[in-house]
């Protein structure tokens, strides 16, 4: 069985980009702005057999049809198909963030919030095991830094050919997508008219979607976790019925 590789660079572009379903604006990323990202990026190497998932999944998303691109491929490993998107995410919402961090600031943000209903407290059961208040840039660089350290545990994402996923790997997977969910969320709710001033709304929108599509498909996260965009969501959802 050929597992996950290690992830030390991202690759040069966002797979969202060869979209065909997407507006030219979302070209944006190949300018200067494009390289200004929260975390560094990860990388799944070319050739590698997650590799091929990914050119897989950028084929599947070129048709338009997200819910159709999310699905597991025919012969393929839950797990597997599973973290090579996890890591794709982190990506994605990395240069996402990225592109509005001067405007998330100690200042504008100072709790980690999406809308008045929803306040989020950071945790990560080792380094910091009560929950604390802390400002929204720094939850979301508690929360990029310990994404960033999950993907590169041997222990979790294994590098060598014939290491299987440990048993916890679901149960992991499902608490980064739940975190990276809430980074979706407080862009949307804080920061959406920078996002509209930026005209990168239609990739934002395209990102989230395939996100949502996809845990949906492998029931990833809580129904009561998504509720801070449960509007946007049976909206988004309405549209491909």
């Amino acid at each position: 069985m050929i597992t996950m590789k290690t992830y030390k660079e991202h690759r040069c572009c966002l797979h969202l980009l060869t979209h065909s379903c997407l507006s030219p604006r979302l070209f944006l990323y190949s300018g200067s702005r494009s390289s200004k990202t929260f975390k560094p990026k990860k990388n799944i190497p070319e050739g590698s057999h997650q590799y091929e998932l990914l050119k897989h999944a950028e084929a599947t998303l070129g048709s338009g049809n997200l819910r159709q691109a999310v699905m597991l491929p025919e012969g393929e490993e839950l797990n597997e198909w599973i973290a090579v998107n996890t890591v794709d995410f982190f990506n994605q919402i990395n240069m996402l963030y990225g592109t509005i961090t001067e405007f998330c600031t100690e200042t504008s943000c100072s709790v980690m919030s999406a809308g008045p209903r929803y306040e989020y407290h950071w945790a990560d059961g080792t380094n910091i095991k009560k929950p604390i208040k802390c400002s929204a840039p720094k939850y979301i660089d508690y929360l990029m830094t310990w994404v960033q350290d999950q993907l590169d545990d041997e222990t979790l994402f294994p590098s060598k050919i014939g290491v299987p996923f440990p048993k916890n790997f679901m149960s992991v997977a499902k608490t980064i997508l739940k975190r990276l969910f809430r980074v979706y969320a407080h862009i949307y709710h804080q920061h959406f008219d920078s996002v509209m001033q930026l005209q990168e709304e239609a990739h934002l929108n395209t990102s989230f979607k395939h996100f949502i599509f996809f845990v949906q498909e492998f029931n990833l996260i809580d129904r009561r976790e998504l509720a801070p965009l449960q509007d946007l969501i049976e909206k988004l959802g309405s549209k491909d019925r």
